[in-house]
């Protein structure tokens, strides 16, 4: 099962990667952790981009796609993988397809997390941390006696200045300009299937093992 998940901010992919790879034994390749991992174990491609991020630049294709092919390399890869953050765009997208040809390891499925916008808008602007336990909550989809748990026992609801409405439609922006191209790449394919990513978090789960079996 080898599955790129393609979504907005806000969309979920990351909850629902985590559910997947504990459900079916296969991991969850997140480019951002898969950065982290590289630099910090000195691999090769990872100390290219160690020295790039150090002098406040971003990281080409050409040494994400080799980090890729490093993780892709490891054993716990060998019943599948869920690619979270990569591709972005359509040359990524090639790239990519390139790769996997050439270790005959062909993406399986493109899942897209359709939301709309301003369900999107909610769950990104909403988003607060509790002070005292860590744990993620929203004011416009968390439960009333969730909040207050947080506060009674003295902890603050923070947010964060990124979260705000502004940001986020720029991000937003970005991701329909650079991302959205790829759900026609993949339907082009035959690989794209789409699954609606509103509601709770195990009713949308059963659409993605709808959409994966």
């Amino acid at each position: 099962m080898r599955i790129v998940l393609i979504g907005a901010p806000g969309s979920g992919k990351g909850t629902q990667a985590k559910k997947l790879m504990a459900d079916r034994n296969i991991p969850q390749i997140s480019t951002g952790d898969m950065l982290r991992e590289a630099v910090a174990a000195g691999t090769r491609f990872g100390q290219q981009a160690k020295s790039i991020m150090e002098a406040g630049n971003l990281v080409s294709d050409d040494i994400m796609l080799g980090i890729i092919s490093e993780r892709l390399a490891q054993p716990d890869v060998a019943e599948g993988f869920i690619l979270d953050g990569f591709p972005r765009t359509g040359q990524q997208a090639l790239d990519l397809e390139e790769l996997l040809d050439q270790l005959g390891t062909p993406l399986d499925t493109a899942i897209l997390m359709d939301v709309d916008s301003e369900v999107l808008m909610k769950r990104l602007t909403g988003r607060r941390t509790c002070s005292l336990t860590g744990k993620l909550l929203n004011v416009y989809f968390s439960t009333q006696a969730e909040l207050d748990e947080c506060t009674n026992a003295g902890g603050e609801l923070i947010h964060r200045e990124d979260d705000n409405e502004e940001v986020i439609r720029t991000r937003l922006d970005v991701y329909r300009q650079q991302t959205e191209p790829l759900v026609e790449f993949y339907a082009r394919r035959n690989q794209l299937k789409t699954i609606d990513a509103d509601g709770s978090i195990d009713a949308i789960y059963e659409r993605m093992l709808e959409a994966v079996s």
